[in-house]
């Protein structure tokens, strides 16, 4: 078995490098320009007219754009509030951006949790996020105080320019809901587009909600044991959806929530999802579909293998080239706080991980994979010197293997 490593230019003072990226907002690089950079800066807390970005997600275009979504937060950091959802554009891998484009505004609402994924038929970019009335809070929408207009809401938008223009949102809450889920939750993180078998070509989108306890409980359905995670899919490049496989277990031990999603070689889905204060053991969860996201193998069960990552939203992204590539999951790597962002790797399918390499020590929270090539892996995350929303970050990774590829 050839044998894959993940290397790290060497970080020389990571509170410096952090503090000089965010006041400059462009690469850093052995080299001034081009594709030998290492990490940049698309979104810096303070600029273009918002408080704070968060929720990062990220793609690459069929004409080879990497695309850096986030939630532009105007009032605070707050998950609530006058939040929109904002794009900015590479054309170099991460090295520049171009300038802020807002996507979906909020208006005074809340718009976010982008999941972004490129139709490999079309080569359209389907985006999926969330809404709910910026006046309420995730609390109240949970107990079932709000109602269905200013509750959560579930809504698509296409891009057929490479990123440039977006279609109005679509509200397709009908098709993604069901009537008694509350909260609900778009990834955060991309999408994917299945590569192989029967579903060929069906985009996979993974989600997570809230379910009302059951009638006559005196629950207030806002205890975290009603989380779930589920997975929307749609085999007509975005134009219907379908509810998916659904975590609906609510036994309390296993709280799937914030969950993501791969393919690996085999044609099976991997799910990984963050553990909502459940009362097993662990804060990651996973498990598997064999039947393109329609159904789970098992329920969601805590990986052990990844007890270093706190309680917190993490990517997966199962590399493609090379006779066996290795799946990828990012994170912070500190159990009990948000710090110290990581990649690990898995040549199990997600059986079990290994870290491959730290990133720095600095705070750090939610974060995005993306695959740049052959030969480089991307990860677009939250970090800072003093605080893990400062700014969102894209880090440039090379891949050692055979002749360079991964």
């Amino acid at each position: 078995m050839t044998t894959v490593t993940i290397r790290v230019a060497a970080f020389a003072g990571a509170a410096g490098l952090l503090t000089a990226l965010a006041a400059t907002g462009t690469a850093f690089a052995a080299s001034a320009h081009g594709r030998d950079c290492v990490s940049s800066v698309p979104y810096t807390a303070g600029r273009s007219g918002y408080d704070t970005y968060r929720i990062p997600a990220t793609v690459t275009t069929r004409a080879g754009t990497l695309l850096a979504f986030a939630e532009g937060r105007r009032a605070g950091a707050g998950d609530t509030g006058s939040i929109d959802v904002v794009l900015r554009r590479s054309p170099d891998g991460g090295c520049t951006w171009g300038p802020l484009q807002v996507v979906a505004s909020g208006d005074g609402d809340t718009r976010g949790n982008p999941a972004p994924v490129v139709d490999p038929r079309t080569g359209r970019v389907v985006l999926l996020t969330s809404y709910n009335s910026g006046a309420v809070t995730e609390a109240q929408i949970m107990r079932g105080e709000v109602t269905a207009e200013r509750s959560r809401r579930v809504f698509v938008q296409t891009s057929g320019d490479d990123g440039r223009h977006f279609t109005a949102p679509r509200d397709i809450t009908a098709e993604a809901k069901r009537p008694d889920w509350r909260w609900y939750a778009t990834g955060p993180g991309h999408a994917i587009a299945l590569r192989h078998g029967p579903h060929t070509g069906r985009l996979v989108v993974p989600a997570n909600h809230s379910a009302a306890p059951p009638a006559g409980s005196a629950d207030t359905g806002q205890e975290p044991r009603y989380y779930g995670a589920h997975a929307l899919y749609s085999d007509d490049g975005g134009r219907t959806w379908r509810i998916g496989s659904v975590d609906d277990t609510y036994d309390g031990a296993e709280n799937a929530n914030e969950s993501q999603v791969a393919e690996l070689p085999d044609g099976r889905l991997y799910f990984t999802a963050r553990d909502q204060n459940g009362t097993s053991p662990g804060n990651r969860l996973d498990t598997y579909s064999g039947d393109g996201g329609e159904t789970l193998d098992r329920p969601y069960a805590v990986q052990p293998t990844l007890d270093d990552v706190p309680v917190v939203q993490g990517s997966v992204l199962q590399l493609t080239g090379g006779p066996t590539p290795p799946l990828l999951f990012a994170g912070p790597s500190v159990p009990t706080a948000r710090s110290s962002p990581a990649l690990w790797r898995s040549t199990t399918g997600g059986a079990a991980f290994t870290r491959a390499v730290t990133l720095s020590t600095a705070p750090a929270a939610y974060s995005d994979l993306v695959q740049l090539g052959p030969s480089r892996v991307g990860v677009l995350y939250e970090t800072g010197v003093t605080g893990p929303y400062e700014t969102i970050t894209f880090r440039r990774l090379p891949l050692d293997g055979p002749s360079g590829q991964p």
